[in-house]
C-alpha cells in the first residue's frame, strides 16, 4: 500500500476526459502554498350535485322576492333539456306536473311556489324525480289573504336584513379571525435570549479535550528558496520545544526559514533540533519564548479499536481545527514521508483513525478523551492523490506515542535519534517476509538468520509481508530481545540493534 505526503502542492483540477490516476496514499502534512517544490512539508371549487333547485327568473320590473335572493347561493349544475320549447326550469319536487297557460290564474294543488321553492334553494333536500315548468312570461298570482305587493316589500326587507346581516357577520368574522390570529401568533423574535452558558464542558467530551489542547498546538510555516509549505506541531516544553513530522520541516534542513504561529496569534522563528526521516519525527525549537502551555503525553499501547480520539491541527491553513473520530485499527504498516517515500526507509507502525486528517494536519497531535497525546498525525490514504491535492476519506494514520516518545527523547537529549534495526533486507512472499540480504555482524546474523529464510512471526505478531516486519521492528527499541518464527517452524531469538540517524 503506497503512501505519499498530504502536504503536496495544490494542483489544477483534472481536465475532463483525463484518465484517473492510480490509487495511493498521501501524508497529512504541510500544504503547498507556492511554486512546486520537492517537499517543504508536502508529502391541489366544489360544485353542486344534480337535482339542485334552479333559480326563478323575475319578470322585468318585478322587485326581487325572497325566492330570487338565494339563487346566488345555488351551486352551478348542468342544464336539463326542457320538454317544451321556450319553457324555463324552476326546480322543485313532484311528478312533473304541467302549469296552466298564462292568465288562467290556477295552480296545481301543492305547487311549491314562493317560500317553499326559496327554501329549497337554500339547501333543502333536492327533488328525486319530476320537474315543474313555467310558460314564458308567466306571472304568479298573489297569495290569498295577503295584500298584493306587501309580500314583496316584506320579502325585500327580509332580503335586506339578510344582506345586511350577512355583511355585518362577514365583517365581524373577519375582524374576529384577524384578532385571534394576532393574539395567538408566536414569534421567536419576541422571546427573550437564553442565559449565557457558563458551566464547564463535561469532562471527557470533545469540547473539553479541545479546550485543554488547543493552546498547546501550533501552526508551522516553512519557507525555502523554491517555495513554501505548512504543517502542525505541539509544544512539549514551556521554553518552546515543539514536536512535528520530519516531512513538515525537511525542506528547511538545508537552508530555509521556519515560523511558528501560536494559538493566540503570536509568532516566533524556530530552528531544527533534530529529525529522524525513518520514523518521520522531528523536534524544533522556537526562539525567545517561555511559559508556554505543554501537552500531556499518553500511552498508545493502551488504545483499543473503537476508542474515541480527537485530531488537532492546521488543515489547509485553518489553524486550530478540531476533528473527532475513533481508533479504526492498530499496528497498521504504512509507508509514508521521509526522503525515501514508498520505500521501507519510512514505514510507520501506525494508529489508523477516521478522525478527519487533511493536508496541514501533519505533525499535530492525536489525543485520547483524557486529553493525552497518543499519536502524531502523519499520513492519510487518498485514492485520488494524483488528481490534485488530497483530502480526507476517513482513513488517517498517526505515529504511536510509545514509539515516538523514545525518538523524541533522544533528539532532545542528543540531537540525534537511533533507528531500531534487525540487520536484514526483506521482500514480500505469500508466506511472509523473505530475507534477501543479511547485514554482516548485525542482529539477524548473530541470531543465525540467513538469506532465503522466511519470517512469519515477530514476537506474537503475524508477519504477512515485508512492510509488516519493518513496522514491527521499528515499534521496538534498540536492545530489545524478540523471538522470530520462520516458515519451517524454527524459532530464533534476536537482540535488536540501533543505528544513529538524522
Amino acid at each position: 500500500m503506497a503512501m505519499t505526503e498530504s502536504n503536496e502542492p495544490a494542483k489544477q483540477p483534472e481536465q475532463p476526459h483525463s484518465a484517473p490516476p492510480p490509487a495511493g496514499q498521501t501524508d497529512s502534512g504541510a500544504r503547498e502554498q507556492g511554486p512546486q517544490l520537492p517537499d517543504p512539508g508536502q508529502p391541489d371549487p366544489l360544485q353542486g350535485g344534480s337535482g339542485q333547485a334552479g333559480a326563478y327568473q323575475a319578470p322585468s320590473g318585478e322587485p326581487a322576492g325572497l325566492g330570487s335572493v338565494p339563487a346566488s347561493f345555488t351551486s352551478a349544475q348542468p342544464q336539463v333539456p326542457s320538454p317544451d320549447a321556450g319553457q324555463a326550469q324552476l326546480g322543485g319536487s313532484g311528478p312533473g306536473q304541467q302549469l296552466p297557460p298564462s292568465g288562467s290564474g290556477q295552480l296545481p294543488p301543492g305547487h311549491p311556489l314562493g317560500l317553499g321553492a326559496t327554501t329549497a334553494q337554500f339547501g333543502a333536500e333536492p327533488p328525486s324525480t319530476g320537474q315543474y315548468y313555467l310558460p314564458p312570461g308567466y306571472q304568479p298570482p298573489p297569495v290569498p289573504g295577503r295584500p298584493k305587493g306587501r309580500g314583496k316589500v316584506v320579502a325585500g326587507v327580509a332580503a335586506l336584513v339578510l344582506l345586511v346581516g350577512g355583511l355585518s357577520g362577514g365583517i365581524g368574522g373577519y375582524l374576529g379571525y384577524t384578532y385571534a390570529n394576532d393574539s395567538t401568533a408566536v414569534s421567536s423574535l419576541d422571546t427573550p435570549r437564553p442565559a449565557s452558558q457558563t458551566s464547564n464542558a463535561p469532562a471527557g467530551s470533545v469540547e473539553d479535550v479541545a479546550n485543554r489542547l488547543l493552546p498547546s498546538v501550533v501552526q508551522i510555516q516553512v519557507v525555502t528558496r523554491t517555495g513554501a509549505g505548512e504543517g502542525s506541531g505541539f509544544i512539549i516544553s514551556s521554553n518552546g520545544q515543539i514536536v512535528t513530522n520530519n516531512h513538515v520541516i525537511e525542506g528547511a534542513a538545508n537552508g530555509g526559514n521556519i515560523k511558528v504561529v501560536f494559538q493566540d496569534g503570536k509568532t516566533a522563528t524556530a530552528k531544527i533540533l533534530g529529525r529522524d526521516p525513518s520514523s518521520d519525527i522531528a523536534v524544533i525549537q522556537a526562539d525567545g519564548v517561555s511559559g508556554l502551555p505543554v501537552v500531556q503525553l499518553g500511552n498508545s499501547g493502551d488504545l483499543k479499536i473503537g476508542q474515541g480520539v480527537v485530531a488537532i491541527g492546521s488543515p489547509f491553513e485553518l489553524s486550530g481545527t478540531v476533528t473527532s473520530g475513533i481508533v479504526s485499527s492498530l499496528n497498521r504498516p504504512v509507508s509514508a514521508g521521509g526522503d525515501a517515500r514508498n520505500s521501507q526507509a519510512t514505514v510507520l507502525n501506525a494508529i489508523q483513525t477516521d478522525a478527519a486528517i487533511n493536508p496541514g494536519n501533519s505533525g499535530g497531535p492525536l489525543v485520547n478523551m483524557q486529553g493525552q497525546v497518543v499519536g502524531i498525525n502523519s499520513a492519510i490514504y487518498s485514492p485520488n492523490s494524483g488528481n490534485g491535492q488530497a483530502g480526507s476519506v476517513g482513513i488517517g494514520f498517526a505515529i504511536p506515542m510509545d514509539q515516538a516518545r523514545r525518538t523524541i527523547d533522544e533528539i532532545v537529549k542528543t540531537g540525534k535519534a537511533k533507528q531500531t534495526v534487525l540487520g536484514v533486507k526483506v521482500e514480500s512472499t505469500e508466506q511472509g517476509a523473505k530475507i534477501s540480504e543479511v547485514t554482516p555482524g548485525g542482529a539477524a546474523e548473530k541470531a543465525g538468520l540467513k538469506a532465503g529464510d522466511v519470517i512469519t512471526k515477530f514476537g506474537d505478531r503475524r508477519i504477512d509481508e515485508s512492510d509488516t516486519l519493518v513496522a514491527a521492528v521499528r515499534s521496538r527499541a534498540p536492545g530489545d530481545k524478540v523471538t522470530i518464527t520462520l516458515s519451517d517452524g524454527k524459532t530464533v531469538e534476536a537482540t535488536l540493534d540501533g543505528v544513529e540517524v538524522g
